[in-house]
């Protein structure tokens, strides 16, 4: 019997929830003293020029879901230029068509309160992030991931991770845990540890945690296969992608259970003790695993095809993400496309954007070319995005 699932089929099939972020207040954000902007439609399309402060309204949504946001950002950097040093964004979401449904989140820095970000559900408290996964979803897509199949593994590594924490909201403190687990290790067989007891307990603890971090990821991984699988389309713009991961941890679990690939895992990094110590780093395990995806059509490893093809791919592998989301969760998610429809030619823009009407989630779009968004007009809110200003467009 294989390892356990890292998530659960409870929440199978279509969302029971399809939250819209109707309001949104930000406070000293980025470009921005001040906005209150309602958001209270399917597809938003946000249109301005370059540096005007679309990416910044999409970044303070992703605030809204565990980690540092589609920028990857220090919370300092968040902070408005020339303001109080601190900021604060806050939505209100809820149902469409159930106004007694709407709850207000909140989160930000306050300098007075020191440089931890706080985040408030209903105005109260909560402990981090993690608690807003229990009403909101969020994923994203920006032009820094178009090289993402020809570039280093580590960026895969990191897409693969965000895919699992929109479905698995605990994920994030595994990745943590496996970071400071092989500094341990590492920093052990740099200082040339005598005794084989302190090294047992480093690897014990790292096997543990690895294991659990390579589950979470071949469960995504695995549903998110099935599910493109199962909805192909030999027609669709967007092509099939075939998602699969790559590693030693990972070839065992489909077929072992999660002790045993903790003992062969500890094994491996017995005997490498001396490899690792020499390069520095512990070179086996998830932090060296790899995400392969291939066009499915064409079989063709995506870093081989062309950039437009490659685009495509990301684009039809980020829908059916949110549609896993929506699936697994119960809550359909936010889905932030930013630049989303700058490189594709008329046919596929219009596919695309029926393809987001029948998402079920609110979308958010950027693009400096109002332009783009004319195949929408009238089935979108479309607003004109100023330097700290946002007004709907005429």
């Amino acid at each position: 019997m294989g390892c356990a699932m890292a998530a659960s089929d409870s929440h199978a099939g279509a969302a029971s929830r399809r939250p819209l972020a109707r309001r949104l207040v930000l406070a000293d954000f980025r470009s921005y003293a001040a906005l209150d902007i309602d958001l209270d439609a399917r597809l938003v399309a946000l249109a301005g020029d370059n540096g005007a402060g679309k990416t910044n309204v999409l970044e303070a949504l992703s605030m809204f879901t565990p980690g540092r946001g589609l920028r990857r950002a220090e919370l300092g950097e968040m902070a408005r230029a020339g303001g109080s040093g601190g900021w604060a964004v806050s939505i209100e979401a809820g149902e469409p068509g159930e106004p007694g449904e709407i709850m207000q989140f909140g989160t930000g820095v306050d300098p007075a309160e020191g440089s931890t970000r706080r985040c408030r559900v209903e105005r109260a408290p909560v402990a981090s992030a993690r608690a807003f996964a229990d009403h909101l979803r969020v994923v994203w897509l920006t032009p820094s991931m178009d090289g993402l199949f020809s570039g280093p593994a580590g960026d895969r590594r990191r897409f693969l991770d965000r895919l699992v924490l929109a479905v698995d909201s605990d994920h994030a403190s595994r990745v943590n845990s496996l970071d400071r687990a092989l500094r341990n290790r590492n920093r052990l067989l740099e200082e040339g540890a005598r005794d084989r007891a302190w090294l047992d307990a480093a690897e014990r603890e790292l096997a543990e945690v690895a294991v659990a971090v390579s589950a979470a990821r071949h469960e995504t991984v695995t549903r998110l296969a099935a599910l493109i699988a199962e909805g192909a389309d030999a027609a669709s713009p967007f092509p099939r992608a075939e998602v699969a991961l790559q590693g030693e941890i990972e070839r065992m679990i489909p077929d072992l259970p999660a002790l045993d690939i903790e003992d062969r895992y500890r094994a491996l990094l017995r005997d490498n003790r001396a490899r690792d110590a020499a390069a520095g780093r512990t070179l086996i395990g998830p932090q060296a695993s790899d995400l392969a995806v291939t066009h499915g059509p064409k079989q063709t490893a995506a870093a081989r095809c062309s950039t437009g093809e490659q685009k495509a791919l990301l684009v039809g592998l980020v829908l059916a993400h949110a549609r896993l989301v929506a699936a697994m969760s119960g809550i359909a998610p936010l889905v932030l496309l930013d630049e989303i429809a700058a490189h594709f030619d008329p046919a596929r823009r219009a596919a695309l954007y029926d393809a987001l009407e029948n998402l079920g989630s609110q979308v958010f779009l950027t693009g400096a070319d109002p332009a783009a968004f004319a195949d929408i007009a009238g089935r979108a809110l479309t607003l004109t995005v100023t330097p700290g200003r946002i007004v709907p467009a005429r």
